[in-house]
This record gives C-alpha cells, structure tokens and sequence, in this order.
C-alpha cells in the first residue's frame, strides 16, 4: 500500500510566502513600465507558462525558461536567464521540481515570486507498487488511501519528498490557476478585474476536463497502467486507478531486473495491454518491456512541454489524447 504524507499547513503557508516571490522572477522583457506596458512574467516550464497566459492574456508578456523539448528536469539555467529574473515582474515556478531553477530563484533577489508548490496540496508518492482492488471510487475530497497513488522509486525531487506533478490533475490546476489569478492581480491591480475573469474561465474548463476523465474512465476492463516516467501519480488517484512506473521519476533512469520481471507479472495480473512512453524522453525501455511482455505500446504525455511531436498545441488538447489513449488502454465501455 502507497503511503501517502501531506505537507504540514505550516509548510505550506512559507512555501506559498517564497513562492510568491518566484513568479515575478523570470520574465525581464516586459515589465510594466516596459514599453509594451505589459506585465513581465517568467514561468519556469510549460504549465506554468500556459496558466499565465490563460488568466493574463493581452495584459502580460509571458516568457518560459524551459524552451520547448527540454525536459524539464534538467534544465541549466544560464547567468543570462539568472539576470534576467532578477527584472522580472512576476516569476511562477514550482520549487524541487528543477533544482537549478530553484537556485536562480533564490539568489535573484526578486520580490513577487509564486512557488506554484504553495497554491494546492502536494503529496509524497509512496515507492511501493499499489495493487489494491479497493478504493477506486475515489472522491473530491476524501482522506486518501494512497492505494492508487503511483511508484516513484524513490526519487524525491531535491529532498521534498513529495510529487510535484499536480498539473496532470485537473483539479489540484484549477487550485495553482486560481493562486496565479491572484498573484497577478496583487501585481497589476489596473487589471485586477480581467484576471479574475480569465481565471474564472480557466478554472471552468478544468472543471469540465476533469467531468470528461471522470465519465470517460468510470467503465473500464483495467485500471492499471504502465508508463516509462512517473508523473501520473496524481492523475490515477484522481480517477481511481494504479499506475506503474518502470523507471520512476527520472524518464532517463534504467529501470532493474527485477523491476522488469516484477512488470511483467503485472502486467499479466492486471490485463495490462499497453505500455505507455512519452514525446520528450526515450522510447527505449517502454519497447523492450513491450516486446517481452507481448503489450502494445502508445504515448502518455507528462505536458512538460509542447513539441511538434506532441498529440495537441496546448494543454487540454494534450490531457484529452491522454485521455483517449488510457481509454482505449484500459478497454473503456
């Protein structure tokens, strides 16, 4: 059983402070006394980027320190990138998630920072496979079991212990885009108004995103599902299902014998069909677990990024080929 710690409130509310100093960080071209006159903002990676540009639309200029196809864990901030946060009006980033953006952070000195971490409830994915039959009704709200929480090997993301993915659960989005909202009002109080708006909009998109993974995972012949990185913890206990990482947190790990062997019965226990990899890490292991279990293969897109190799130009266009993908996956009725 996945044992599951949530972060103490206390934590929380000091993460939220140091956060809120990360997003006015990272975006020097377009502060608000640029001459575009728009709200300069720098978002450490693609969610980020693109919840920012959803709430502030014409009114700010948003830039990404990740570029597109980067994977986002390991990401070298240049001493270029590290200045220019440092005139940024906002920076939005989510601490342990990348290790040297973290750091460009804290020694840029900026102000109006949102460590995207504070804004929902991060969880610590337990490193043992969760098999359990019960607990798959999960709802809104309930305490957790955990049991569908994922395998992360171990991996702690720069010694936080918790899974920082919350961007693949529609909900926990919701909660970061109605935190960004508020960040950028606080910032540019002139448009306070059409943040508010935007994020309104945003947030019920999500809502019915998060209707659309409901009804369409409800009625399945599997709930298991094997995939090259762990990032999905989040998403399967949000939809009541188990996945299985064959390399855990890091897609560049190689995975072991053992755990290969371990997958294997897995997948002939729980009517496993598909092994899923993704568009910015290597296909390799998710292959040689296909070939020798006899599974098909498809693609479970972590949304660290948007490539012409992607399955949609934006973040829902991609979580509903996600969608599509675990549903013919896991036989949907």
């Amino acid at each position: 059983m996945n044992v599951r710690r949530l972060i103490p409130t206390a934590a929380l509310a000091g993460a939220v402070a140091l956060g809120a100093t990360a997003l006015t960080a990272c975006s020097g071209a377009g502060a608000v006394g640029s001459k575009d006159g728009k709200l300069g903002v720098t978002a450490s990676f693609y969610p980020l980027q693109f919840v920012a540009e959803q709430i502030g639309k014409e009114h700010v200029k948003v830039d990404g320190l990740t570029k597109p196809g980067v994977e986002p864990h390991d990401l070298e901030i240049t001493p270029k990138q590290t200045a220019q946060l440092g005139e940024a009006d906002v920076v939005l980033y989510l601490k342990n998630l990348q290790p040297a953006v973290d750091k460009a952070v804290a020694q840029s000195g900026v102000k109006n920072v949102v460590d995207a971490a504070t804004l929902t409830e991060l969880e610590a994915h337990g490193a043992e496979p969760g098999h359990g039959e019960e607990g798959h009704a999960h709802q809104e709200g309930d305490e957790h079991s955990g049991e569908h929480a994922g395998e992360h090997d171990g991996h702690d993301h720069g010694g936080s212990g918790t899974d920082p993915h919350v961007w693949l659960d529609p909900v926990k989005y919701a909660e970061i885009a109605k935190g960004v909202g508020a960040a950028l009002e606080k910032a540019d109080p002139d448009h306070a108004a059409d943040y508010k708006k935007n994020t309104d909009e945003l947030v019920g998109k999500l809502g019915a995103l998060d209707t659309e993974f409901k009804d369409g995972l409800k009625n399945t012949a599997s709930r298991t599902f094997i995939t090259t990185h762990s990032a999905f913890g989040y998403l399967a206990e949000r939809y009541g299902l188990d996945q299985e990482g064959i390399s855990g947190v890091d897609p560049e790990s190689e995975p072991s014998p053992a755990r290969m062997k371990d997958l294997q019965a897995v997948a002939k226990k729980d009517n496993v069909t598909t092994v899923f990899f993704e568009t910015l890490a290597s296909d390799k292991t998710a292959k040689t677990l296909a070939t020798d279990t006899g599974l098909k293969t498809d693609v479970l897109d972590p949304l660290e990024g948007i490539t012409d190799k992607s399955q949609g130009t934006d973040y829902f266009e991609v979580m509903r080929s996600n969608l599509k993908n675990l549903q013919k996956a896991l036989g949907a009725k």
